[in-house]
């Protein structure tokens, strides 16, 4: 029986850019699916035909067991949406946005009120709560959209790159205001480009390029993929880079990032992926001491996103533009048809 969100074979091009190129997605309820990958490779693409406001040239999607093509207005009143870019109505006021989504989702005003006022709470607006949207800082809009998501807990919500603009401590406290969503019991697909995120919130990964899906699993099985650690070298001098290149290339696992030693000219920078845990940092010092390259910093670190992508597809993770074929836009379903703003476009 198809998760809580389904998608079979999903096309979308945009001109000679093929944004999905045959998606297959499938998300038990109650869980969360991290949707991983750089700007550009579908993610948002993927978000918009799951929540009807693009129609895929090919494939099937269901959400909360409805047909997306064939009763988008239903499949709406089911869903919770927060886009990449905050939506919100800025002639109103934080608490009279708040309402007015409640309102939309035919709350009773009074609890459209009491709920407005909590999450003005959460997400440290209270004190802005009757002021106009248009006087709140990029930071404060993107966390009144959050909390416009959320005015009610929808069966399935999709957030797309929800902590983008927020600083460490908000972004802590999204994070636990999700992990309490599925608690309750429902279920999210969330976009990112931090692996640290997936990592935090995600039961399992879709890691996408280039509108395919090219690997799905936990964040840890992912890591096993590339390799689970990196040994990252500082050298003293520049002139150093091409003996250390060669004493860290003895180390890398062929396979792992193509086992490649990566190199940063201008910070001085060395990375191999390796196996071997903190006992490997002893030999490395060792064999660099012996051909003379001086060290300013050594360590182990975990996988980042580019080294996910470095080792499924060959090329680290390109920082473009997504393309979406025009501004479309972001809805916040409710109601009998639910809201739909114009963001700006990508």
């Amino acid at each position: 029986m198809p998760g809580a969100i389904y998608a079979e074979g999903l096309v979308k091009t945009f001109g000679d850019v093929r944004a999905l190129d045959g998606v297959d997605l499938d998300v038990p309820e109650g869980t969360v699916l991290g949707l991983l990958g750089p700007n550009g490779a579908g993610k948002t693409t993927a978000v918009r035909v799951l929540t009807t406001l693009l129609r895929p040239d090919s494939g099937r999607a269901v959400v909360a067991g409805i047909d997306v093509l064939k009763d988008p207005d239903e499949v709406r009143r089911r869903i919770g949406l927060s886009g990449q870019f905050a939506a919100v109505d800025e002639y109103l006021t934080g608490r009279e946005n708040l309402q007015m989504v409640g309102q939309l989702y035919q709350m009773r005003a009074k609890d459209a009120k009491v709920r407005a006022g909590e999450l003005l709470e959460r997400f440290n607006l209270a004190d802005a709560a009757d002021r106009t949207a248009k006087t709140y800082s990029g930071g404060m809009r993107r966390r009144l959209d959050l909390a416009a998501a959320l005015v009610v807990s929808p069966p399935v919500m999709f957030m797309d790159e929800p902590t983008t603009g927020l600083d460490p401590r908000n972004r802590q406290g999204l994070w636990e205001v999700i992990k309490e969503l599925v608690a309750g019991g429902t279920t999210l697909l969330l976009t990112t480009q931090y692996l640290e995120e997936a990592d935090h919130l995600a039961h399992d990964i879709c890691v996408v390029d280039r509108g395919k899906v090219i690997a799905r699993g936990t964040s840890d099985q992912l890591k096993a993929q590339t390799g689970g650690e990196r040994v990252e070298v500082v050298v003293h001098a520049p002139g150093m880079i091409a003996d250390a290149r060669g004493v860290l290339a003895r180390y890398g696992i062929a396979g792992i990032g193509h086992g490649e030693v990566s190199v940063e000219e201008h910070t001085r920078k060395l990375t191999v992926p390796v196996a071997g845990g903190a006992k490997l940092l002893a030999e490395v010092i060792r064999d660099l001491d012996a051909v003379g390259v001086e060290i300013d910093d050594i360590g182990l670190r975990r996988p980042t996103l580019d080294d996910v992508f470095l080792s499924l597809t060959g090329h680290v993770a390109e920082r473009e533009a997504e393309e979406t074929g025009g501004s479309d836009g972001d809805s916040r379903p409710g109601g009998r048809g639910g809201r739909r703003v114009k963001e700006a476009a990508e």
